[in-house]
């Protein structure tokens, strides 16, 4: 085999690279969408209303198969309201943090390491990147997280809880919770 031949994947192999399944669940702060992609888990999206996350998975992987597997994602749905209910336990899955620049990847990595029940303002994390004059660029990566809770941007705070994608009141009851432990 020659390594033209290596390099090309097969019509099977090209769908699996883009398609996404997804499910959709109930946890105690509304529905949950958990989309997995081949690497792992891609998109947890939080809301209120089954259509408007699927809208909203779609415009974040525009291009991709999306396909609806509740069994498929059945544990990682449960995983996450386990997360919700018991924050202290973690939220152990394998993600695909791949649809990010590389500034966003290091924003997301640098969240992960924010332990559950502390908090960090978008000014002491653009610091901690060395980019003491990034704040906006650093909410602009919070913005861009499709993985809610798995990359714990609702842990970036202003001063006062604002400006969470899924809702102050999601923010608020995540933080109380983990304040808890």
């Amino acid at each position: 085999m020659n390594l033209l031949q290596t390099q090309i994947a097969t019509p099977a192999a090209i769908a699996a690279l883009d398609t996404i399944a997804y499910a959709i669940g109930e946890s105690a702060i509304g529905r949950i969408l958990a989309a997995r992609s081949d690497i792992g888990v891609c998109a947890i999206l939080i809301g209120s209303d089954e259509s408007v996350l699927e809208q909203d998975l779609a415009n974040r992987f525009p291009g991709r198969m999306l396909v609806e597997d509740a069994v498929a994602l059945r544990d990682d749905l449960a995983a996450i309201a386990r997360f919700i209910e018991a924050p202290g336990a973690g939220l152990d899955l394998q993600l695909d943090m791949r649809h990010g620049t590389p500034f966003q990847q290091r924003v997301w990595d640098v969240l992960r390491a924010i332990p559950c029940g502390a908090t960090i303002t978008y000014t002491a994390l653009a610091r901690r990147l060395g980019q003491p004059n990034g704040v906006r660029a650093v909410a602009t990566a919070c913005a861009a997280n499709t993985i809610a809770l798995g990359i714990p941007c609702h842990r970036v705070v202003h001063g006062t809880l604002s400006g969470y994608r899924w809702g102050v009141e999601r923010k608020r009851a995540l933080l109380d919770k983990e304040a808890a432990l």
